[in-house]
């Protein structure tokens, strides 16, 4: 038996911890004249960006951070953003990335929850936090301010005994029915969500990837500082600008090139424009579920590279069920998913009791890609956790081929009669048809049935009626299940949540 008191055995425990921290020194030892980073004009060489991060780093600790604390950052996407997150990792700190779009009383809800020490804020909202009851000790501003504090300090290597649970960043979950919740990832889950990216996602040593969603996104933060981590090369861009992401991908070859639905036609509409002929791209894309087929076999005809079916979360990570691609130029005839490498799944019931395949259930998940629990609130975690395994929310059936089909989010269920009916279910009807660019199904009360489902359609053809919509259903669905009023709405006008996804809690309230 294994005396875990010996100090030879914390020896030997202390050798197989490695952080995020740790990786950059390394690539800045092993590369250290290789581009890091590039935004905008500056370029940021393995060694500078290391250096940068060891004088933020000796700020902070500097002004009496310690192992534990935290440091919230408002920005949009810049260098800066991935220097705090690495003098973080370095000093055993939590950052965490406030959303630049939450109006005041959502912002001062996440700094309250986590209640940072210090914030960095780029000039751009630096006066919307002063609109913000924040109890901050200090503010930075990024800039000048901030490059003088900089060169006033040490780029020695702070050597502080950093360990792969302790937490590193905080991302806030969008708050559909309520307010933001403080998602707490460790240095664990970031490097196992490196090594799958890795084994399902064909990330390799020296990749390129474009940072161009909001940082405050594990859909920027994850993958930009495994990148970093694995002596690649970080394309930071300030937003979803069309063109430079033209720029980029005219570049040269990268990873994998995030889009996400409502910005399709866009990416697509510049790229025709400019002619521009892609340099490379392993993988497209993202949330196949909410996009139109058409479009996903145009952009990849366009971009030649496979989309990415995905399904994951800021608290999983990649997994559960995103290992799976959809082959240039196919309009998929299912959406069916593949459950990632380095995770376990299970779907169940209500009691938490294990379902027949071809039977909904919730997924519920365990494995190291693992976020560490929801900051300050105990009740959620319990619930959440309940039996060792972390209940997404999301109800999927497994097929006899062991793929997933994702159902719908188990709180969008509408309950008609007695029957079940996703939403999720009467969506992938419509988006099937090339008439349509976008739709979303909610819920509407109704004195007879409980509720009903009603559905809002973006067309982009007047053949479209609501006669033809509701024939479509009727030779696709049950009959309990097919809406029961079509109404018409331009694209632009579906409210969105950062990551493009139609925000349903505002579209039912077009129906009160």
């Amino acid at each position: 038996m294994t005396d875990n008191s010996n100090p030879a055995f914390r020896q030997i425990t202390s050798s197989s911890a490695l952080t995020i921290g740790d990786l950059l020194c390394v690539h800045a030892k092993l590369r250290p004249q290789s581009i890091a980073i590039v935004d905008g004009d500056r370029e940021l060489s393995y060694a500078l960006f290391n250096e940068r991060v060891n004088r933020l780093a000796n700020v902070l600790a500097g002004l009496g951070i310690c192992h534990g604390d935290r440091v919230a950052i408002l920005s949009e996407n810049r260098a800066e953003y991935l220097e705090l997150a690495f003098a973080a990792a370095k000093l055993g700190i939590i950052f965490c990335a406030l959303n630049w779009r939450l109006v005041g009383p959502e912002l001062e809800h996440c700094i309250q929850l986590t209640a940072p020490k210090i914030a960095l804020v780029s000039p751009r909202f630096e006066a919307q936090l002063a609109t913000v009851d924040h109890g901050l000790e200090e503010i930075i501003v990024l800039g000048q301010a901030y490059e003088d504090l900089l060169n006033r300090a040490s780029d020695h290597e702070p050597g502080v005994d950093v360990q792969p649970e302790d937490g590193l960043v905080i991302i806030y979950t969008s708050g559909t029915t309520g307010l933001p919740k403080a998602a707490l990832i460790s240095h664990r889950a970031e490097l196992a969500r490196l090594q799958l990216h890795c084994i399902d996602f064909a990330l390799a040593p020296g990749d390129t990837f474009v940072a161009w969603p909001p940082m405050f996104h594990m859909a920027s933060t994850d993958q930009a500082m495994q990148v970093l981590c694995i002596g690649g090369k970080v394309m930071i861009v300030d937003g979803f600008v069309a063109e430079q992401l033209v720029d980029c991908i005219e570049a040269g070859p990268m990873w994998w090139l995030v889009l996400i639905p409502g910005m399709i036609d866009e990416i697509a509409a510049a790229v025709k424009h400019r002619n521009a002929k892609p340099k490379g791209i392993k993988l497209i894309g993202a949330m196949a579920d909410l996009v139109p087929r058409h479009q996903i076999a145009e952009i990849t005809s366009l971009f030649q590279a496979p989309y990415a079916n995905t399904f994951g979360s800021t608290e999983t990570g990649i997994p559960p069920a995103s290992a799976g691609s959809i082959p240039i130029g196919l309009v998929p005839d299912t959406l069916s998913k593949r459950q990632n490498s380095m995770c376990d799944v299970r779907l169940v019931d209500a009691d938490d009791n294990e379902v027949a395949n071809g039977m909904p259930g919730e997924a519920v998940v365990r494995g190291p890609t693992m976020f560490s629990g929801y900051w300050n609130a105990p009740a959620t975690n319990e619930a959440d956790f309940r039996g060792g395994w972390f209940h997404m929310g999301d109800a999927f059936v497994r097929n006899a081929d062991g793929t997933l089909d994702f159902v719908d989010r188990v709180k969008y269920l509408i309950k008609s009669g007695g029957e079940n009916i996703y939403p999720a279910e009467i969506e992938r009807v419509l988006l099937a048809d090339e008439r349509i660019d976008d739709a979303v199904v909610v819920r509407k009360p109704d004195e007879r049935w409980g509720e009903v489902p009603v559905a809002f359609v973006a067309a982009n053809n007047p053949s479209l009626t609501a006669d033809v919509l509701s024939l479509m259903c009727r030779n696709s669905l049950a009959g309990y299940k097919r809406p029961k009023d079509f109404r018409f709405v331009a694209f632009e006008d579906f409210p969105r949540s950062t990551t493009g996804k139609i925000q349903r809690h505002e579209v039912e309230k077009w129906l009160l």
